[in-house]
């Protein structure tokens, strides 16, 4: 498996790049802020990948400002939960104003080409199967992205010894501790986990040590 990472400026998100091997088939996971697509293309050209497709894990934009350039550049679909979809086009619903006021005079559209997913969904890429988690906390439409049962990318749902913040828009707690209740303890110990900022980490591990899964286990 190939994984390759890049930092965003802003906030620091992980933009990852998927592939099974070098010189094959990539998805694009997470492009944020601001425009990174030529870092991100930078990637792609050094390992002779071709991208089929982009993935969103929520519609904050240090998550989302890059979509538009690399998904049109490539001419791939991007995927997103139909709760998060319209933040694409109009941030100012899931930011808070401060936010947005920094924003003015940028003209935000969605990529020419954009499925919508939902829970369970199972998507059939770069010869695995790619399964939608819903996991509604940090956005309503948060999702978390399981690869062949191996690798999860669980955007800003888990982080390594934390969890997303649910203060913002459409963000909710008592959805955040069903989310992981529900849908993180169930996963997999061996699952390696790739999340939205700061290291990898492991189920196995976060659930011995991050603070918010012990407490619903004690």
């Amino acid at each position: 498996m190939l994984i390759r990472s890049f930092p965003a400026p802003m906030f620091a998100t992980n933009c990852w790049v998927i592939a099974p091997a070098a010189g094959g088939e990539c998805i694009i996971v997470d492009p944020g802020m601001p425009d990174i697509s030529a870092d991100i293309e930078m990637i792609i050209e050094e390992n002779k990948l071709k991208p089929v497709a982009a993935f969103i894990t929520h519609g904050h934009l240090d998550h989302t400002f890059s979509i538009k350039p690399l998904a049109d550049g490539y001419d791939i679909p991007t995927y997103i939960h139909s709760e998060d979809r319209r933040f694409i086009a109009d941030p100012s619903g899931i930011h808070g104003p401060e936010f947005i006021d920094q924003l003015k005079g940028i003209v935000f559209e969605e990529p020419l080409k954009v499925n919508e997913v939902k829970n369970g969904a199972t998507l059939d890429l770069l010869g695995m199967q790619i399964e939608v988690i819903h996991a509604p906390g940090h956005t309503k439409g948060s999702v978390m992205f399981a690869l062949n049962q191996e690798i999860l990318m669980s955007g800003d749902v888990l982080f390594a010894g934390s969890i997303g913040r649910t203060d913002l828009p459409t963000g909710s707690a008592s959805d955040m501790k069903s989310t992981l209740k529900n849908r993180v303890l169930t996963l997999s110990d061996e699952l390696r986990v790739l999340p939205g900022h700061g290291p990898e980490t492991t189920i196995k591990y976060e659930r011995k040590n991050n603070p918010y899964l012990k407490e619903l286990t004690s």
